[in-house]
């Protein structure tokens, strides 16, 4: 799948450019002439990367980036990462920049190998911080698990031992004893099983099911439904 990155800058001979290099290289590339037509865009398009002037009308790069990296409006979009061009080469400048949360910088002019080389170690970066925050998902999803299972072992065990010692102290003489004592096996074993045929359906579910790495929701529903199910048991023991 093309990688898609929104070009942000005022001047369409620039615009241009970037269009045609980075098309030629199989980017998917969109374009804004401001601040506030990329906004637009970045809900519209989700690009993987932006690439912003910082003196623009309307709104400067800097302010963009504000926006869209500690506005709450915003805040699905702010783990995308930004190149910022820009004339100025002060170093607080850079630091202003960064501390906004600009991945990485570039001072105008620059040379297109240089660009390409940052963009293509930008995405590289993301892709990466994207598999560790999967990895670490997964590994929670993992964990939460093992203690659901363990949980249900836990509660698992006590109804059954008692169970058992009913059953060893049993009057078989009894037809109430009897009865009463079938009731609760009868009561305990529909529990156990239901229990156990939720869980056998929810291991092959994951089984057979790989997360996607860019749809963390994945990991949350999975997570969500295993922790359900056993408040539920938890409820009925």
């Amino acid at each position: 799948m093309k990688r898609k990155i929104l070009i942000v800058d005022d001047e369409p001979i620039n615009l241009d450019f970037f269009d045609v290099m980075l098309s030629r290289l199989g980017f998917q590339v969109e374009m804004a002439e401001d601040g506030e037509e990329a906004l637009d865009l970045v809900q519209e398009e989700k690009p993987d990367l932006i690439i912003l002037d910082n003196i623009m009308p309307k709104m400067t790069g800097w302010e963009f980036t504000r926006l869209l990296k500690k506005s709450k409006a915003y805040e699905q979009f702010a783990d995308i990462p930004i190149i910022m061009f820009s004339a100025m080469d002060a170093v607080k400048d850079k630091i202003e920049g960064f501390e906004l949360g600009i991945e990485d910088y570039i001072t105008k002019p620059f040379n297109f190998s240089e660009v390409l080389a940052r963009i293509r170690a930008v995405l590289r970066n993301r892709e990466l911080s994207k598999k560790v925050a999967n990895r670490e998902r997964r590994l929670n999803v993992i964990e939460g698990m093992v203690k659901s299972y363990t949980f249900f072992a836990q509660h698992l065990k006590d109804p059954m031992e008692k169970l058992l010692q009913e059953a060893k102290n049993l009057d078989i003489s009894s037809p109430d004893a009897v009865e009463n004592l079938k009731k609760h096996v009868i009561e305990e074993s529909e529990k156990v099983l239901s229990a156990l045929n939720s869980l056998e359906e929810e291991v092959e579910q994951l089984k057979g099911r790989q997360p996607d790495t860019n749809d963390e929701s994945d990991m949350d529903e999975l997570e969500e439904k295993f922790q359900k199910h056993f408040q539920s048991w938890n409820q009925t023991s």
